[in-house]
Parts: C-alpha cells; sequence; structure tokens
C-alpha cells in the first residue's frame, strides 16, 4: 500500500511538472515569440501528460489538455463567442484516423497553422471579424481582416453568414519579410508567430503590407440556408468567393491512407504552412449528434505528420553574429536525407536550448523536419554538453558577454564598432522610414561593405564612382544599378524627421523623430543644438531618450557623419500645418480605428491641425482616443486617474472637420 501511494504521488508530481513546463513552453511560444523547446519536445511532453492523466485520473485545471489558446493580453476589444470554441483530438496514425472514419465520408484537409479568425457578413458586407482567442474571448480584428489580400469584403449572399477560417502567411512572404528586420533578435521564428502578430495589429496598414491570406474551413451559419454536407458548405463557400483550404472527399476509412499519402506528397509545393490534416464527417447531422467532449468536438479530428527522424553525427556549432551584436548557435551536422532533401544543420536559436539538448561536438543527435519543412534537432542521444561559449566575435574578434532575459541567454558582441552593427546601421540608413533608398538591402549591403565601397553613412551617395564594379558584381547589371542610382539621387532630397530617424539614435524611432522635428519647426540646426531640458519639454520625450539624444550630438565622431551626410542631402525644412483648431492640446491614441487606415494618418490629421500626439498618458495629456471607452487597458485607467477626457473616434472626426 505504501508503496503504492509513493508511485501515485510521483506520477502526481510529474503531473503538476509537465503542465508547468508545457504551459510556460505556450507562453513563450504564443505570447512572446520565443521558442525555449522544438515542436518535437513539446509533444512528446504533452503526450506523456495525456498518458499520466488517463492512467491516475488526475486533470489539473491549468494543464493544458483542458485549456486551450492563447491569453489576450492586447488593447484590442475583446468579444465573448457564442459558444466556446474547441481544439481537435489528435493522432500520428494512419491507421488510427481511418478506423475514425469507419464506413462514413469525410472531408481531410490541410491543418493550416496561422490564426483562427470567425468572420460575421450582414448584407453581404464583412461586418466582424474576431480571432479564437482563449476559445471563449476573442479580439475584434474587424479593420485588419479588411486588408486580408483575398478577402471579399462583399459577397453575393445578403443574410447573415458566419464562418470560421485560417489566417496565414506564406513562407515566401515570411522570408522577405524576415529579411528587412534588422534585429537579428527581433526576427519571427516561424510564419505561425508572424501571423499572430500581423493580424493582432493596432495598425491595419502593417497588417496590409505583412500580406495575410484567409482560408475558410467551416461554415458556422447562414441565415436561411440549409446544408446536409460539409463538402456542400466548403462548395458553397467557395461560390461566395471565399478561398477556402485544400480538401478531399474521402469515402470510407480505406481511402484515409492514399489520400494522407497525396496530402504528404504535396507538401513540398504547398506555400502555406501547415501542421497536418483535419479529418470531419462530411455528414452534418451525423457529425453533431456525436456531441463533444470537455475539450474536443466529436466529429472531427487532427492527424499530425510522424515526425521522419534521422540519426546524424554533431560536427561543430557554427556562431552567427548579428547587425545587433546577438550571436546565435547553429549546428552543423553530418548530413542526412529528410522528407527528400539533404539537410545538414539546424538553428539552436539561443544559449539556453543548446544547454537544454546539451549538445557536443560528435554527439549522436536526431534530427527532423519540423511541419516537414524547418529543420530541427529533436533529441540529442550523447549530451556530451561539451560546447565551448565563445568569448570573440566571430566578425570583429571583440568581447562577447551572455545576457539573460525572460529566463533565456543570449550569446552578446559587446563591440560597438562592430561590422555586423555598422551593418545595422547602414541598413536602418537605408530604410523605407528613413532615407527610403530601394535596391539596397542588407545582403547588398554587406556586400559593398566588404568590397570597401561604403565606409560611412554618406558613403551611400557615392555609389557612383564604382559603376564599373557593381555592374559585374553577381545579382547586378547595368539596368538594376541605374535603378539603383536613381533611387539614392531620388533620396538625396529629404526632410529633418527622415534624416533624424535614420541616423540610429538610442531611443529615437520614427514617431519621436517627428516629434522632435516638429517641435523645432523643421530647422536641422535647431535639432542638433537641443539640450536635455528642451528635449524633456516635448510630450512624449523622456530623461533617458533625452541623455541618449544629447551624448549622441556631443560626440564627433557623429558630428563629422553628420556633416558629411549634410554634404549629399537637401533637408526640406518646412512643417506642413493646415490649421489650429487643435492647438495647444495633446492627445495619446490607443486600440483600433476604424475610419482612419492607421494611427499614423489620425496622428498626421492632429498635427495639421495645431495639436500634438504623444505616446503615453501623462499630467500633460488633454485626450485620450479609444473607440472602446470602458475598456480597462493600462492607458484607460492612467486617463481615469488623471481625471483626463476619454473620447472615441467620431468625436476627434468631428474637431477635425
Amino acid at each position: 500500500m505504501e508503496k503504492s501511494r509513493k508511485q501515485s504521488g510521483s506520477k502526481a508530481d510529474r503531473i503538476k511538472e509537465l503542465v508547468e513546463v508545457l504551459n510556460h513552453a505556450s507562453k513563450a511560444y504564443y505570447q512572446e515569440s520565443r521558442e525555449i523547446m522544438t515542436n518535437h519536445e513539446y509533444d512528446a511532453l504533452y503526450d506523456e501528460l495525456v498518458s499520466l492523466e488517463k492512467e491516475t485520473g488526475i486533470v489539473l485545471s491549468g494543464s493544458p489538455t483542458v485549456n486551450v489558446g492563447y491569453e489576450v493580453l492586447s488593447n484590442l476589444p475583446k468579444e465573448k463567442h457564442p459558444s466556446k470554441m474547441l481544439s481537435l483530438d489528435k493522432t500520428k496514425d494512419a491507421e488510427q484516423l481511418a478506423s475514425w472514419l469507419g464506413d462514413k465520408e469525410g472531408l481531410l484537409s490541410w491543418k493550416l497553422d496561422g490564426l483562427t479568425v470567425v468572420l460575421t457578413y450582414e448584407e453581404g458586407k464583412l461586418s466582424k471579424a474576431v480571432t479564437r482567442g482563449n476559445g471563449e474571448i476573442g479580439e475584434v480584428v474587424t479593420s485588419n481582416a479588411r486588408v486580408f489580400a483575398n478577402l471579399p469584403l462583399n459577397i453575393d449572399f445578403k443574410g447573415r453568414l458566419v464562418l470560421r477560417g485560417e489566417a496565414v502567411i506564406s513562407y515566401d512572404d515570411f522570408e522577405k519579410i524576415n529579411s528587412e528586420i534588422d534585429d537579428e533578435g527581433a526576427k519571427y521564428k516561424n510564419p505561425r508567430n508572424l501571423c499572430s502578430g500581423s493580424v493582432r495589429q493596432l495598425d491595419n496598414r502593417v497588417t496590409a503590407e505583412r500580406n495575410v491570406r484567409f482560408y475558410a474551413f467551416a461554415l458556422v451559419s447562414a441565415e436561411g440556408m440549409t446544408f446536409n454536407a460539409r463538402s456542400r458548405q466548403m462548395e458553397w463557400l467557395a461560390d461566395q468567393g471565399f478561398e477556402c483550404v485544400t480538401w478531399r472527399k474521402v469515402h470510407g476509412g480505406d481511402e484515409i491512407p492514399s489520400t494522407v499519402e497525396w496530402f504528404a506528397q504535396h507538401i513540398a509545393e504547398n506555400p502555406i504552412p501547415s501542421d497536418g490534416l483535419v479529418l470531419i464527417y462530411d455528414d452534418i447531422e451525423y457529425g453533431l449528434s456525436l456531441g463533444t467532449t470537455a475539450k474536443f468536438p466529436r466529429d472531427s479530428i487532427a492527424f499530425k505528420w510522424k515526425d521522419e527522424i534521422k540519426e546524424t553525427t554533431l560536427k561543430e556549432i557554427e556562431w552567427s553574429a548579428s547587425r545587433t551584436g546577438l550571436i546565435n548557435p547553429v549546428a552543423i551536422f553530418e548530413p542526412v536525407e529528410l522528407e527528400g532533401t539533404t539537410v545538414s544543420r539546424a538553428s539552436v536559436h539561443n544559449i539556453s536550448v543548446m544547454r537544454e539538448l546539451a549538445l557536443g561536438i560528435g554527439d549522436k543527435i536526431k534530427v527532423y523536419k519540423a511541419n516537414m519543412i524547418i529543420p530541427q534537432i529533436a533529441e540529442n542521444i550523447t549530451k556530451s554538453n561539451n560546447v565551448e561559449i565563445p568569448d570573440s566575435c566571430p566578425v570583429c574578434g571583440g568581447k562577447t558577454t551572455v545576457k539573460e532575459e525572460n529566463g533565456v541567454k543570449t550569446l552578446n558582441c559587446v563591440n560597438p564598432e562592430c561590422l555586423a552593427k555598422h551593418i545595422k546601421r547602414l541598413t536602418l540608413f537605408v530604410s523605407r522610414d528613413a532615407m527610403n533608398i530601394e535596391g539596397l538591402s542588407e545582403a547588398t549591403i554587406e556586400k559593398f561593405v566588404a568590397e570597401g565601397m561604403i565606409k560611412e553613412l554618406a558613403d551611400v551617395f557615392r555609389l557612383e564612382r564604382f559603376r564599373e564594379r557593381i555592374v559585374e558584381m553577381e545579382g547586378f547589371g547595368e539596368k538594376s544599378f541605374e535603378n539603383l542610382i536613381a533611387s539614392v539621387n531620388k533620396a538625396r532630397k529629404t526632410t529633418p524627421e527622415r534624416l533624424l530617424y535614420g541616423l540610429g539614435i538610442p531611443g529615437i524611432g520614427k514617431a519621436n523623430a517627428r516629434l522632435i522635428a516638429r517641435a523645432c519647426g523643421g530647422s536641422w540646426e535647431e535639432i542638433q543644438s537641443l539640450d536635455e531640458d528642451r528635449l524633456v519639454a516635448i510630450e512624449g520625450i523622456g530623461d533617458i531618450m533625452a541623455a541618449g539624444f544629447v551624448k549622441f550630438f556631443r560626440e564627433q565622431k557623429n558630428t563629422e557623419s553628420v556633416k558629411d551626410i549634410l554634404r549629399e542631402v537637401t533637408l526640406d525644412e518646412t512643417i506642413e500645418k493646415t490649421g489650429s483648431t487643435l492647438t495647444g492640446k495633446t492627445f495619446v491614441i490607443t486600440g483600433s480605428l476604424e475610419h482612419f487606415a492607421n494611427r499614423d494618418e489620425l496622428k498626421d490629421r492632429i498635427e495639421k491641425a495645431g495639436g500634438k500626439v504623444a505616446g503615453s498618458v501623462s499630467s500633460k495629456t488633454s485626450y485620450l482616443i479609444n473607440n472602446d471607452l470602458l475598456s480597462t487597458s493600462g492607458k484607460n485607467k492612467k486617463a481615469k486617474e488623471l481625471g483626463i477626457e476619454i473620447i472615441d473616434e467620431e468625436t476627434i472626426m468631428a474637431w477635425l472637420k
């Protein structure tokens, strides 16, 4: 009896441990865009938890087998779903999938790896879009859904229509967006995280720029319409103009293996991230008659691919330096064939993951492709843990240091003159919101720096002298060179706020650059001569930011760099104003907008009317603009504490007329 108690207690303790570890990993992945364990590790621990819960009958309230989805943390308006949106039970066995379907007919489709969104149409127009959220409460993202690349805003059907689908970002768009991010540490780990952040933006211009697409996978209700088959629903949705998830009808479980194989053969050419398949009964009435469990519907089930895992030998850890000084470990191993391609390297993400895997040179490791696409280390068999963390940067040879933030350790170069950081500064300088020079990607800048053609910021305006060398470079020719020079010359006429932002002064982003430029009436001479007292007097500029600004312009190398740039450009120092309606008023904008494309558009209108826009609520704030007047967000609470009036978008629009 005593032995039985100890075993039970041990299993209960293990359940608690697994719940804690899995919830921590889920929070890092879904809310913080961090990856602290591989998908393979997570699935293994999750399966262990399910097994222990079935064996012991113990299911904790916080278990990930009970609670699904991410917690709502943004300032987007919230809305409760009419009924709880459940997750799907899953299997990795095609035979079990066939047994589940039996002799019934079903639909087998991709299980897309994005963000589930519920759409409502009324009178033929999109009226509402709500994310899945935690299954019970989602976030209202209507303005963002309106800019999904392939979503019909108007449809022929005029009754009330509710449907579900997945918002996704393709692999190509994911790679393109990541390539434009200067900060290596800020790059997105996978398309799913990028999509989640894009759909839940407060600025729908960002959503539009990221080319988010929507694929319908379920019709919830269509007023006045009756369907007896899921396949007919999908065909009807397609007729209304919706792109639907790719699906195949299967007539009984005997067709499952061949249909699963069909999907497997098409993974490589599928541009949309998928983490498996979904099987649902075609007969709607039969499926609904089965009811649900506490977490899963009984009319559908998910299939996850059995990862093809190969054993290989770790040859080395390559340390890859970024432009921010972050140095990432990359595992180099003996080449193996995985899912039809040869694989020899995989990102290890950071020091914490490397130590968790206990990697050592010569170790026997198991590797796989997450979602059959991205190489990952599944397991380290040897676990010698003998990899030494370098004390010098692989790019500049400067000293490195280990930093820890939110429990994650990273390696960083501390040399401010590191070439990798220099490339970052140049990349920011030519970016769209700074000098806006097209044709100077990060990769191109790296080539020009390596060739000695760019050493200082102003050198980007002197590339014409290297015509002969550049047109002979791989990827260049006469036409691309002419386009580059045309873009460079166009950028010679710019504004103080663009130049100020492009200098990369710590804390001075696009918004603060605009605030400072407007406070100085567009005068560059005045901008450069600002002291800390004048800076902190500008709404939105704090002490630390002001100190960094002044320090930047006190350093001779920086002032010389600015002088060099000013020899190449012409500054338009005029500040456009169209009125004085809001003179003396300071506004803070929060939440989503319905009538303006984004916050920048509203900010521009307010500033042209003589008002100011700050980033945070303070005693100097005149009004807080928030369409959700009853929001419990930090800004709303702060405004109420200070007695600051909260107004909606309609009010400010009336004032701007």
